[in-house]
């Protein structure tokens, strides 16, 4: 590397160093310019994360309103399965206290005809033996009074 012209390396230095100081109104130019840029990408950024925002404003609503439908059916149709259940089972309990009371009349109506035929069993015997009956009514009497006796 060989230095052919007239002025010395240094000066070749100072020339530049001078350019430099011409390059300084681009210099602010280009901050003005950055700042600008930065100003309208976060004017942007705020415009959209606000329109965002308001789109998820939007999509909660319609969900809010979405799972007031739901539950609202939801309690429908629980209210309407209980109604049914119980109006179900009402009706079974209905049919088995009819089924139980119809039964029980039977029982009774068995009940007291057996005690009729039981009754009339024991009138026949004592007109056939008279002594017997005595007797009977005799030693059942004893039972009952050696019964309360103990008492």
């Amino acid at each position: 590397m060989e230095h052919t012209g007239t002025q010395p390396l240094g000066g070749q230095f100072k020339d530049n160093a001078r350019g430099s100081s011409g390059s300084g109104p681009s210099i602010s130019e280009s901050v003005a310019r950055s700042k600008e840029a930065i100003g309208a990408a976060a004017t942007d950024a705020m415009n959209s994360a606000g329109s965002d925002l308001q789109s998820l404003r939007s999509d909660l609503n319609s969900l809010k309103d979405t799972v007031t439908k739901f539950v609202s059916q939801a309690s429908g149709e629980a209210a309407k399965s209980a109604r049914e259940v119980t109006s179900n089972l009402a009706g079974q309990v209905g049919s088995v206290a009819s089924d139980v009371a119809g039964k029980s009349a039977e029982m009774a109506s068995a009940a007291s005809d057996q005690a009729k035929t039981f009754a009339s069993e024991l009138e026949s015997m004592a007109r056939r033996n008279p002594i017997g009956a005595i007797a009977g009514a005799l030693l059942v009497g004893v039972l009952i009074g050696m019964m309360g006796r103990r008492s």
